[in-house]
């Protein structure tokens, strides 16, 4: 493999990997690209209508986002609320059902691959408003729950058979409980209350309600943590035989709980996470990214497949993102209390026509569409197929993109069988990577957006 980069030195410089190696690998999450801190105000807003007309609607992806949770994690930076009453509550999900009505409209007929309802803390909210939202997704928008994977996230405090037991009868498939760790300081440490006990009630109650698969959130570098109580931490979660784990590094973030504390933390997350994942290897569990290990899965669907690099997202709730070929759109982002309240209270106040429209995104053009699919591409472990690359776009990626022959040279990518994939060392350098292969335009927008 050949590279280009000496053909233009300023570039050469902008993109060189090998000084951001030296760094921690610990800057910040990167999930999807662009980083949500890259949109802005669309002038004048985009009718979804004409937006989702040009998109191919065979295969989406249904999320919808509620913003409740019982208290506020030290680490979070997620749009979500713990000061909600009832009544709060009941406006919110009245605003999302208004919003799926026009969301529907606009899109026509459609065929939903995936369903999830995120946040927050969806089982934060009551019984009936947790049958609501699963109504709105069926019902409003049409998705068949007990045909294709669902997935819904939980704390340790609101797992409660009820509830369970609603969201297997409506064909979620898929639990995830944020545990972070089984040992009582250290997730007291990050401020949350739970009980070691409670804990594992919730997740017996999660197995015995039938879910075909749990996924158990762990958290390393915490504070106070070792190796040896993180691989604890593992040991536990294993007992219940999770078909999937998630293993996440603590990053301090601005206007989180422990980033205005301003502390630094004796960084062994690097020691963790070698040791964590070579664990749940020898357990027999895949590595499906840096952070995502799965056991053998049996559960299959018939219908169509979701792929993350090509097809689109339908967000609903003030918090979700939506996917287009050509836009990324939401609500605005805040993560200071004040802030989440008074974007809730918009949200809340919308007319029925505003749902029609995207207003706040950022617009892709070939260049930033090809950049999301070969992140989206090389941080799973399917790696960044070139032939599967030329398809979609009818070039060549290392002709797009020569850089990425740094990541053969500094031995963080193999090609094999013309796929580039990480190595070891690539997939936990994973964060590195991710923000390497941002734009200009998306770097230059996301230093520039004013924290809320």
């Amino acid at each position: 493999m050949t590279t280009h980069l000496d053909k233009n030195p300023n570039l050469y410089h902008r993109l060189e990997l090998r000084n951001l190696l030296q760094e921690s690998p610990y800057q910040a999450y990167v999930y999807s690209y662009p980083h949500k801190t890259a949109y802005r105000p669309i002038e004048p807003p985009i009718s979804l209508s004409e937006l989702w007309s040009k998109q191919d609607k065979n295969a989406l992806f249904l999320y919808i986002h509620i913003p409740f949770c019982e208290m506020r994690c030290g680490f979070c930076n997620l749009f979500t609320t713990v000061t909600h009453n009832e009544d709060f509550v009941s406006q919110y999900i009245k605003a999302v059902k208004r919003q799926a009505q026009r969301v529907k409209a606009a899109l026509g007929e459609t065929s939903f691959a995936r369903f999830a309802i995120g946040g927050g803390t969806p089982t934060q909210l009551p019984i009936g408003g947790l049958e609501a939202i699963l109504d709105i997704a069926s019902e409003t928008m049409g998705a068949d729950l007990p045909c294709i994977p669902g997935s819904v996230e939980m704390s340790p405090e609101t797992v409660d058979k009820d509830k369970l037991n609603l969201l297997r009868s409506r064909g979620i498939d898929r639990a995830s409980i944020g545990v972070q760790s089984f040992i009582d300081a250290e997730v007291l440490a990050i401020h949350r209350r739970q009980k070691s006990q409670q804990v594992e009630d919730a997740i017996a109650l999660m197995r015995k309600a039938g879910f075909p698969t749990i996924n158990i959130d762990l958290m390393y570098g915490l504070p106070g943590q070792t190796v040896d109580t993180f691989l604890y931490s593992i040991r536990q979660a294993l007992q219940f035989q999770p078909e999937e784990i998630y293993l996440y590094p603590l990053y301090v973030r601005p206007l989180t709980g422990m980033g205005i504390s301003n502390r630094e933390w004796d960084d062994i997350r690097l020691a963790c996470y070698r040791e964590g994942r070579d664990f749940l290897l020898a357990e027999g569990y895949t590595q499906v990214s840096m952070r995502m290990f799965r056991a053998k899965q049996s559960t299959t669907f018939e219908g169509p497949v979701y792929c993350c690099q090509a097809d689109g997202m339908v967000g609903l709730g003030c918090g979700a993102r939506s996917y287009t070929d050509s836009l990324h759109y939401s609500n605005d982002y805040a993560v200071d209390a004040k802030e989440v309240r008074e974007i809730l209270q918009v949200f809340i106040n919308k007319s029925d026509e505003s749902f029609a429209y995207a207003n706040y995104g950022f617009l892709l053009d070939e260049e930033e569409r090809q950049r999301r699919y070969i992140l989206l591409s090389l941080l799973s472990d399917e790696g960044l197929s070139f032939a599967a690359y030329r398809q979609q776009f009818g070039t060549d990626a290392i002709a797009d993109f020569p850089e990425l022959s740094q990541l053969i040279s500094l031995k963080l990518a193999n090609l094999d069988n013309a796929t580039l994939r990480l190595t070891d060392f690539g997939v936990e350098r994973s964060d590195t990577i991710g923000a390497w292969l941002f734009s200009d335009k998306v770097q230059q927008l996301m230093q520039t957006y004013e924290l809320k």
